[in-house]
């Protein structure tokens, strides 16, 4: 569509007409279309950049804490083995957890295409059938495991097993690991590091797009708008998939991990709604969710050099914005590593506890906060970039 002028354009051209020049009468000048409102960015770089070095490296690195997971559990059952090998198998769980975690600031495409997200982190855990699993088999293997129900195998059931019932402390004994727990967990490692590089691999070598050729996701991703991407149409619906799965997140903790066990009040606070309880690693899942909202939009790890990312979007559009929604990130996660205080309280504790509860709510109001910005201010910007 062709643009109105301002004056000043108009007078531009009125004045370059009366120079005139060495060209014939009937050279004109060519006025380009530019709009006069909205923003313009460049999306390719920022796209190609969370792509790689955010979504393709997290994924990278979840696969190699699934294989390090996978050695821990190994060692666990040798006649020989002491508490410390508990220990490091322990600390390998809660490593793989991190990377996990700050992905389900992304978790579309292959992790949900695929159902790799309910086969790895499926909760509640089922308890009952989990004893039964144990009470009825031996020898263990992973492709019996993966026919069974998800909510006995994966994140949470490896947890229960690492670190017991979480109740009052989130230390097992190495005494306490019978045979058959640990057969149960070198299978459901296996199938762990299997699924992980799957997810790996579905995003770096070949995923089996409907009516398309296999190609790696993440090229899907950085080719918005071929005639062989059948995912997505245009950069903004790629702009559109990431801003959207930070929302998702933001709303899943806020509304859903954090507030439905805390309830309306102690006395309708359930404990049995806390993900990540046996071990008390509840606080950081939420934590690290928020960091993964960091890392798309700052377009980096925290730490790494600086990049570009969905912050550079914003700020293409609004400075101000862009400068409020990083603030508001950093008070969510700031809030939420808060809830813990200065006696460590893990967030099962915490939600019974009359000052603990203070500052949950606190933690919900942060991410209530990011989450209406996110919604209410950074996703319109879509319909106001010419794109």
């Amino acid at each position: 569509m062709r643009v109105k002028h301002t004056a000043i354009t108009l007078a531009l051209i009125t004045a370059l007409s009366a120079c005139g020049g060495s060209g014939s009468d009937d050279t004109s000048t060519e006025i380009p279309d530019v709009p006069t409102t909205g923003f313009s960015f460049v999306a390719t770089e920022m796209i190609t950049n969370l792509t790689d070095d955010v979504i393709v490296a997290g994924y990278a690195n979840l696969a190699a804490k699934g294989d390090a997971l996978l050695l821990a559990t190994q060692a666990l059952l040798s006649a020989s083995a002491t508490q410390a090998d508990l220990v490091t198998a322990q600390n390998a769980w809660k490593s793989a957890r991190e990377p996990w975690e700050q992905g389900e600031s992304h978790i579309f495409g292959p992790v949900d295409s695929l159902s790799i997200d309910p086969h790895l982190d499926s909760w509640p855990l089922n308890t009952t059938d989990l004893q039964t699993q144990l009470d009825n088999n031996s020898g263990f293997d992973a492709e019996t495991i993966k026919a069974w129900n998800d909510d006995v195998q994966g994140f949470h059931t490896m947890e229960y097993l690492l670190f017991g019932n979480g109740v009052d402390s989130n230390t097992k004994l190495i005494a306490d690991l019978t045979t058959s727990e640990r057969e149960y967990l070198i299978a459901l490692a296996e199938v762990f590091r299997d699924y992980t590089t799957l997810l790996d691999d579905a995003w770096q070598v070949s995923y089996n797009a409907e009516g398309a050729t296999a190609i790696p996701y993440a090229d899907l991703l950085k080719t918005p708008g071929d005639a062989t991407n059948t995912i997505y149409s245009s950069q903004l619906a790629v702009i559109e998939e990431l801003i959207n799965g930070m929302i998702g997140i933001v709303d899943e903790v806020g509304n859903g991990k954090i507030a439905d066990p805390f309830g309306e009040s102690i006395s309708t606070a359930d404990t049995s709604k806390v993900e990540s309880q046996y071990s008390w690693n509840s606080l950081t899942d939420f934590a690290n969710n928020i960091i993964g909202v960091r890392n798309v939009y700052q377009g980096e790890f925290t730490g790494a050099s600086d990049n570009t990312g969905l912050v550079d979007f914003v700020a293409a559009a609004d400075a101000t914005l862009s400068t409020r929604i990083t603030s508001e990130i950093d008070d969510a996660i700031l809030k939420i590593q808060a809830i813990s205080g200065s006696t460590d309280m893990p967030f099962r504790q915490a939600i019974l506890d009359e000052d603990g509860r203070v500052l949950v709510q606190s933690a919900i109001d942060a991410l209530t906060t990011l989450q209406t910005s996110l919604e209410s201010d950074v996703l319109p910007l879509l319909s106001d970039w010419n794109s």
